[in-house]
């Protein structure tokens, strides 16, 4: 018998990086709409934002600024993308972590504006494969929590597990996944809040993943890609949610 979180609703979230949208994104039947049973948005790329709003897409931003405006050449504020109509920002992704230097004190300054811009932050949190070697994700994971106010969304990235193409990288177990979203959970004040997982799930393994009490959706990367697949891991949410209800 499944037993998940009081009031649960997924959020399967699509982060298309440096990519265009897929074919057929702003289609009538395009699987990157939201369903009745299940929430779905679209990260695409800041050039391709408005395309995606204009498709009445739920849209978020991959990263923001946390100031309204200034003197940065190249970046944009979460004020920014809330006026072109956002309702998402990602937060500290990995890739931003590794490439950008984002550190966790900067992530909390992004997650703070965008609340206060009224924008759903998800903040995106994770440990290294050197990490979980020495036994310290739970230490990584908590420190990058720290600072993060109330009424956001987590992403549990465990870094060690995205593939970013690269097949031979091994993938977490369901029970992986499980063991750390319930460890994040018990740190949140509000037990409520949603956290998702955002280590490669794809059409495969989204059911056992999902079927998790504590995982509430996806930050799905390349899955996002292939319209199909997406459309098998939002089908399964579907499933699941009505599975729950009844």
């Amino acid at each position: 018998m499944l037993t998940p979180m009081p009031n649960k609703r997924f959020l399967i979230a699509a982060n298309w990086k440096m990519h265009s949208p897929p074919p057929g994104f702003d289609a009538a039947d395009s699987p990157y709409k939201t369903e009745s049973a299940v929430d779905v948005a679209v990260f695409p790329s800041f050039i391709d934002l408005s395309r995606c709003i204009s498709a009445q897409l739920i849209t978020g931003g991959q990263t923001g600024r946390p100031e309204p405006s200034g003197a940065l050449t190249g970046d944009v504020s979460i004020a920014q993308l809330k006026t072109v109509g956002c309702r998402y920002v990602l937060c500290g992704h990995s890739e931003r972590r590794k490439n950008h230097g984002e550190t966790d004190d900067y992530v909390a300054q992004q997650a703070i504006a965008a609340l206060e811009a009224g924008l759903h932050p998800i903040v995106c949190v994770g440990e290294t494969a050197d990490e979980r070697k020495k036994g310290k994700q739970h230490d990584v994971v908590k420190k990058q929590l720290k600072d993060i106010p109330s009424g956001i969304i987590v992403a549990y990235e465990p870094v060690w597990a995205i593939s970013g193409g690269d097949p031979s990288k091994p993938a977490a177990s369901a029970q992986d996944a499980q063991d750390m979203h319930a460890f994040i959970r018990s740190l949140l004040p509000d037990k409520a809040m949603r956290i998702l997982y955002g280590g490669s799930m794809n059409g495969k393994n989204c059911e056992e993943l999902l079927k998790c009490p504590d995982i509430d959706g996806g930050l799905v990367g390349g899955a996002s890609l292939k319209p199909e697949e997406f459309k098998k891991i939002v089908e399964v949410a579907v499933a699941l949610e009505k599975n729950y209800e009844s």
